[in-house]
């Protein structure tokens, strides 16, 4: 007898956590995330991380995410336009000129100047057959096929300095997009802030001195895992913030963190 093919579904974790700095300063965490699961089994993710020299950087970071999810969740994303990677990379550019053009509109409505909503943004596009991401800034994109594989879909752009980085409002932020496609079967993605950076990435150099990002196993398998298991969302979000709060954690940053999980559950 025949059974009908079971078709995998995303089971999604996220959570957003202020900074042991920005805490003690009484500030507010700058990082934002938002997600939605669309037709067709399509899921979009968006997170960003709003400049602490930024008068307005949580405002931009919230406006990006948003104004991103919703542009995403409006276009017209099938099995046809999902098979044409020139389709994808225009339309995670189109998206982040979307939110870009927001943040302006924003600092122009309140006689802001845009670089005073500074922001860098990650933006995903998975199904079970792809992932497609775009990021300027820093962060994190990673994905995981059916063989375990772990794949770092964009790699973190960081400037000449410690904490340095190109935000969405940059002058020549848009030079500096970061666009991948990755074509495998996918049981797993995965989008964190520079504040997870260096417990996520493993920095090898090479011997003509050059250094590869490489995603650090220990760190993501065991989450990827957590979230295939999570039954009940509400406890799900809470343990991972309590996890992102931990003294494993903050003892080796102080930054804001945000980090964004989905598993393929059959």
């Amino acid at each position: 007898m025949n059974r009908p093919k079971q078709i995998s579904q995303w089971r999604i974790v996220a959570a957003s956590v202020c900074g042991t700095s920005h805490a003690k300063n009484q500030q507010l965490c700058q990082d934002a995330h938002h997600w939605q699961l669309l037709a067709n089994n399509v899921l979009v993710i968006a997170v960003a991380d709003g400049a602490g020299s930024a008068k307005l950087g949580k405002v931009g970071s919230m406006i990006a995410v948003e104004t991103a999810i919703e542009y995403l969740s409006l276009q017209e994303i099938t099995s046809d336009t999902l098979a044409n990677d020139d389709f994808l990379r225009n339309l995670l550019t189109n998206t982040i000129l979307v939110a870009r053009k927001a943040i302006e509109t924003e600092a122009d409505e309140c006689k802001n100047q845009p670089h005073d909503l500074a922001t860098t943004l990650i933006l995903m596009i998975a199904t079970p057959e792809i992932v497609a991401v775009a990021q300027i800034g820093d962060g994190l994109a990673v994905a995981k096929n059916g063989a375990g594989k772990l794949m770092a879909l964009t790699m973190p752009n960081n400037g000449e300095y410690i904490n340095e980085t190109t935000f969405l409002t940059s002058p020549h932020g848009l030079e500096t997009v970061q666009l991948n496609l990755w074509r495998e079967e996918i049981t797993n993605v995965g989008v964190l802030t520079d504040g997870l950076q260096m417990l996520a990435l493993n920095m090898i150099v090479g011997d003509s001195g050059n250094v590869t990002a490489i995603p650090h196993k220990p760190f993501f398998m065991p989450l990827f895992e957590f979230v295939h298991n999570a039954e009940d969302k509400i406890l799900a979000k809470e343990q991972l913030h309590r996890f992102l709060s931990s003294e494993r954690i903050t003892q080796r940053t102080d930054d804001d963190l945000t980090l964004v999980l989905a598993a393929l559950k059959d």
